[in-house]
């Protein structure tokens, strides 16, 4: 696998699976009532492919400024936080639903985008963008992030019209937070083994 590949592919798992249960997934899916599917998901994809392009901007500036070595530890430690984090599930709240509906503008696309980037800011995936960012060059990553959170949130917004009542969450998340800790281990011991080497 090259470079590219790796990045690419790496990036687009971590992201789908960062985002299963995430509040953006809630997000996509009300806005899904609001307006036609084909607007909500063009309008997630041009509001994550800015915020994952600042994040691979800051991973690249971390990637600089850090030894590689200490870089896939904290992304090992990053990975088991993101493990927890899903494990413990993320909500919207009444709070978020009332703001990203007061959000509304005259086009459904202006408007599914800001909403979906205002809480995209400090989410767990655009973190975990900018830990995949400091292990692989920015570009596939920048790409697979884009692809692998448009990809969730279609599969969410797809699964939920189809099936009509609430997705099996808890599963997802335990299955989706296991990946993550086999992750982090997996790039602790990597990263532990050639500080010690």
């Amino acid at each position: 696998m090259t470079g590219f590949s790796a990045g690419l592919a790496v990036s687009a798992l971590a992201i789908f699976f960062a985002e299963m249960g995430d509040k953006t997934q809630l997000v996509a899916m009300s806005l899904a009532t609001r307006y036609r599917v084909l607007t909500v998901v063009l309008g997630i994809t041009a509001a994550t492919a800015v915020v994952h392009l600042g994040s691979v901007f800051i991973a690249e500036v971390l990637g600089a400024a850090v030894p590689t070595d200490w870089l896939t530890l904290a992304a090992g430690l990053a990975f088991l936080f993101f493990g927890a984090w899903t494990l413990r599930g993320d909500e919207m709240t009444d709070k978020d639903e009332e703001r990203a509906a007061s959000r509304r503008i005259r086009s459904g696309f202006m408007t599914v985008a800001l909403v979906f980037f205002v809480a995209e800011l400090g989410d767990k995936t655009m973190l975990a963008t900018i830990t995949v960012g400091t292990q692989h060059h920015w570009f596939p990553v920048w790409i697979g992030s884009t692809a692998g959170m448009v990809a969730a949130d279609a599969v969410a917004i797809a699964l939920g019209a189809l099936l009509g009542k609430k997705l099996p969450e808890k599963a997802i998340r335990i299955g989706a937070s296991a990946l993550f800790f086999i992750a982090g281990a997996a790039m602790l011991t990597r990263g532990a083994l050639a500080l010690l080497g």
